[in-house]
């Protein structure tokens, strides 16, 4: 059985998944824009993989987006994106937070109808190993 572990950024939260992921999906929804500020959001999805929060469970927090299905946990501390167990029957775990290595390609990009403007070029634009001098 796969584990895999993950934490927040301030490192209070950390977590173990036990179970393998059946999706890898790239979301371009104006909702996943909004809560990551970015043009998606990357989550792994298992109906069948456990999580066990190891420490700060205490600093887990979620919003449910009102009149949706659209919900995000995350840390009360540093505002870190983890693991949710909201939607009924299964386990959402951003792949930013995990700390061990996810080899999983991803499944599919969804939403694509809301996908941002500045994301079609994003192959195009010059890359850096670190902060551009």
């Amino acid at each position: 059985m796969a584990k895999h572990v993950g934490s927040c950024l301030c490192g209070v939260v950390k977590f173990e998944v036990n179970g393998e992921f059946d999706r890898f999906y790239l979301c371009h929804c104006e909702y996943c824009q909004k809560d990551t500020g970015s043009s998606h959001a990357a989550n792994l999805f298992s109906a069948s993989a456990t999580l066990n929060w190891q420490s700060g469970a205490d600093a887990v927090t979620s919003f449910m987006l009102p009149g949706t299905r659209h919900n995000k946990s995350f840390c009360r501390l540093c505002g870190s994106a983890l693991p949710s167990t909201q939607v009924a029957g299964m386990l959402v775990v951003p792949a930013g937070c995990l700390d061990t290595e996810n080899s999983m390609v991803p499944t599919a990009h969804i939403f694509t109808s809301s996908k941002a403007a500045w994301d079609e070029k994003l192959g195009e634009v010059p890359t850096f190993v670190g902060l551009p001098g």
